[in-house]
């Protein structure tokens, strides 16, 4: 059973901030640190020029001082309101109502909640109570590609169903200035605020991407390599140096599954110009083949599960061909990796 994604609509956050206020931020907060040139050098290296947060980066849950109940709750009522936004604009482009609306798929991971997402968004949208429900709150940035798997099984068992998949992250929430290391002062600097929605059904309403099949991917012995870490000022990532080679680990196992056939096009989540580069390599795909991974992590920054959302939709913009062969492809924590394999449709209703 083919499932068949709509064209993703992104809100992003209502404060653009660029890459030179984050580099003056920590050169003004790190003053001493006995690696600042190379921070930020390495900043200034990050593919992005701008990104925007729903708060400003003055704000006490930026880059203040607020403790991990502020942090939270600002995050979480941010990621709703814009999760919210994004959703309603999904369903009117569809040209449907919420209670069309067979099931819904979530993924969140930037603060802590119960009820969460999915369960906030029954009541704004005014969804069916009895639709069916999946909340992702930890998968973060391969979030994005493991609700299009999770939506591509529903439809696969219930042909008819039309389900809504909601991303949204505040990834500003997670900006310390007690996090000092590179890798830390990296992401201050590659993070950004969004949401995104998109309907998936199992009869093409739109053009967009077909999915063909998927794949999920936990690198073994990876744990230590990207992780979240809960503490008194809030919710921090912490990586390792090994991070930087966890794709090039990762990507015999992806291109195995993906078989011989070469790709036309490719929505590859934009988590730094490596993972863009890297990745884009193995599928010998060129520079303007990720474009639209680039353009993103360029003007909006790394955004989390929303990401491939996001470059799904700058990819609907300026399509590849009718019938051409594609793939998502996202990487994140655990060392994890969710894949859809994919052609373009731009045949709809």
């Amino acid at each position: 059973m083919t499932a068949h994604v709509l064209r993703p609509h992104t809100v992003v956050g209502d404060h653009k901030v660029t890459t030179a206020e984050i580099a003056d931020d920590v050169r003004t907060r790190h003053s001493d640190h006995p690696r600042l040139r190379a921070i930020l050098r390495v900043i200034g290296n990050s593919g992005v020029q701008t990104r925007y947060f729903t708060r400003p980066l003055g704000s006490p849950t930026v880059s203040g001082t607020a403790d991990v109940d502020e942090r939270i709750r600002t995050a979480f009522a941010d990621a709703l309101d814009m999760a919210e936004r994004a959703a309603a604009t999904a369903l009117d482009s569809a040209g449907l109502t919420a209670r069309d609306i067979d099931a819904i798929i979530t993924t969140h991971t930037t603060s802590w909640a119960v009820p969460n997402l999915d369960i906030h968004l029954v009541s704004r949208l005014g969804l069916r109570p009895d639709l069916r429900r999946v909340a992702l709150t930890t998968v973060a940035c391969p979030g994005g590609t493991q609700a299009l798997t999770r939506a591509a099984d529903l439809v696969a068992a219930r042909p008819d169903s039309k389900v809504l998949v909601v991303a949204s992250e505040v990834l500003s929430s997670i900006y310390h200035h007690s996090d000092t290391t590179i890798e830390s002062m990296i992401y201050k600097a590659l993070f950004g605020d969004a949401a995104a929605a998109t309907i998936v059904t199992g009869t093409p309403l739109g053009p967009g991407l077909a999915i063909e099949d998927t794949f999920e991917y936990v690198l073994p012995d990876s744990l230590e390599r990207q992780r979240g870490r809960i503490a008194t000022d809030g919710i921090h990532f912490d990586s390792t140096k090994q991070v930087l080679a966890a794709v090039t680990d990762v990507l015999p196992r992806l291109l195995e599954w993906l078989g011989p056939r070469q790709l036309d096009f490719a929505v590859i989540h934009p988590g730094s110009p490596r993972i863009i580069g890297d990745t884009a390599d193995a599928l010998h795909l060129d520079e303007h083949a990720a474009r639209h991974s680039t353009d993103t992590l360029r003007h909006e920054g790394n955004l989390g599960g929303v990401s491939i959302l996001r470059v799904l939709e700058r990819t609907h913009a300026d399509p590849p061909g009718d019938g051409t062969h594609g793939a998502a492809i996202a990487f994140g924590p655990g060392f994890a990796t969710a894949a859809v394999r994919c052609r373009w449709q731009d045949r709809g209703r």
